[in-house]
């Protein structure tokens, strides 16, 4: 989870090769609107963003009842949003891509044929951000490379 640019769909594909698990990237299940509006510049609130998060959820759910691992990027900005994709696994581990502004910026502004670009869509994520607490997700630098941040959550997620 995180923001645009935070790396999410590179770091969850890692992780789940890494995990030999299935990998499902959020932004592929927002619905046309979705997209329409922020590839216009418009940032989503809470209720376009409630019906896609519901969509993730029973992905979730499916796998599961099917006792199935997965690894999924979202944003999940909000705790209320993770709270309702916990609706899917109440045991469902977040991993927090953290970054500074500049860094974030900088990956964003590189993207080509991604529909979020631009620096109010990312300042609106930043203020809709409510970071998660050690309680919720382990956090995680976006400056470490994409491996070692992988190695980094893998290890957290063996008991000790």
């Amino acid at each position: 989870m995180g923001v645009s640019g935070s790396g999410k769909s590179c770091i969850g594909a890692c992780l789940a090769e890494r995990l030999g698990v299935a990998y499902i990237d959020g932004d592929d299940y927002h619905p046309p609107a979705n997209i329409a509006k922020m590839a216009n510049g418009i940032p989503l609130d809470d209720d376009d963003r409630r019906e896609w998060l519901e969509t993730l959820a029973e992905h979730i759910a499916a796998y599961r009842r099917r006792d199935a691992s997965l690894v999924l990027a979202c944003s999940a900005l909000k705790r209320r949003y993770r709270d309702l994709l916990r609706r899917g696994d109440p045991a469902l581990r977040f991993l927090f891509l953290e970054g500074s502004r500049e860094q974030l910026m900088q990956r964003l502004m590189t993207r080509e044929a991604h529909f979020f670009r631009g620096e109010a869509m990312l300042d609106s994520q930043l203020r809709d951000l409510e970071e998660p607490g050690s309680d919720e997700a382990v956090r995680l630098n976006i400056a470490d490379a994409p491996e070692a941040i992988a190695e980094a959550f893998v290890a957290s997620l063996t008991p000790r």
